[in-house]
């Protein structure tokens, strides 16, 4: 039975999985895996029900993951040991998403790598190892640019009434809810932070009205003054972007790296075709 090597790009709402075998790659979409909001024995349970039925009897000889939060040595240590639960046999290499999307995006060239997806942060890359990376806290009190965050700002709007009756209108074609269910999942709830992304997309569809270019491009400058600006290497090589947010909204960052005076580099959606040049090649 070949051997196959298992690499995932994971963060809060999804993860996706790349299986590669016999020259060939399969992707692989489960739920999302952060150690903030899963345990040990959640995480091997996900595992067994959504990935392994999709290996087809696999033999995996590696697997590298880089997911959210697994900066943390703890919440490492955790998804090491539910991942090698699964995989007995396997070589296991857990660390962070930011050093997956910094592989993918510079592969092995200099630059900042940014993650704007559920939520955000950054690092300056040399082309072999993060040097810099500025802390996250979260989405209660950072991820600035995210989509908690700005899916946050548009429950704002509505909730203090801020939308002008036609974003009202909308907002409540869109979504079937009332303030006491919003709060409800927000404070309550498990996984507030995917719930308060969601909202996201009511900025995407609602592209051209005034209030909601707003909402994007101070969300999205937040990410730029709280965090690029702290990288003296950010007006020296790249800024690269990845991640849902990045890259439905790429005009917005192109305009913003232009006042800036960055240098923008890659928009990617996903860091996982880079992860799979480099892996292979490694």
């Amino acid at each position: 039975m070949s051997k196959s090597i298992l690499i995932a790009d994971a963060g809060s709402t999804k993860t996706e999985w790349s299986l590669l075998r016999n020259g060939k790659v399969k992707s692989i979409e489960t739920a999302g895996i952060s150690p903030y909001f899963l345990g040990e024995a959640q995480i091997a349970e996900l595992l067994r029900n959504e990935l392994i039925p999709s290996l087809k009897k696999a033999e995996i000889d590696k697997v590298y993951f880089y997911g959210t939060g697994c900066l943390n040595p703890a919440n490492n240590k955790l998804v090491r040991n539910a991942i090698k639960k699964t995989f007995p046999g396997a070589t296991v290499n857990v660390t962070n998403d930011v050093e997956g999307a910094a592989i993918g995006l510079c592969g092995n060239n200099k630059g900042i790598a940014c993650i704007l997806g559920t939520g955000s942060s950054s690092c300056f890359y040399d082309g072999k190892k993060i040097k810099k990376n500025n802390p996250g806290l979260g989405y209660a009190l950072g991820d600035e640019g995210s989509g908690a965050y700005l899916g946050k700002k548009v429950l704002q709007y509505y909730m203090y009434n801020t939308f002008d009756e036609d974003l009202r209108a909308r907002f409540d074609a869109a979504y079937v809810t009332n303030a006491t269910e919003i709060l409800e999942n927000v404070y309550k709830k498990p996984l507030p932070n995917r719930y308060l992304a969601s909202f996201a997309r009511f900025l995407a569809d609602n592209r051209g009205h005034y209030m909601i270019e707003n909402i994007i491009e101070d969300g999205l400058n937040d990410f730029f003054f709280t965090h690029l600006g702290k990288y003296n290497e950010a007006w020296k090589y790249p800024i690269n972007f990845v991640g849902g947010i990045a890259f439905g909204f790429k005009d917005v960052i192109k305009d913003l790296c232009a006042t800036y005076n960055f240098e923008l580099g890659r928009i990617l959606q996903k860091p996982m075709k880079g992860l799979i040049e480099y892996h292979k090649e490694a």
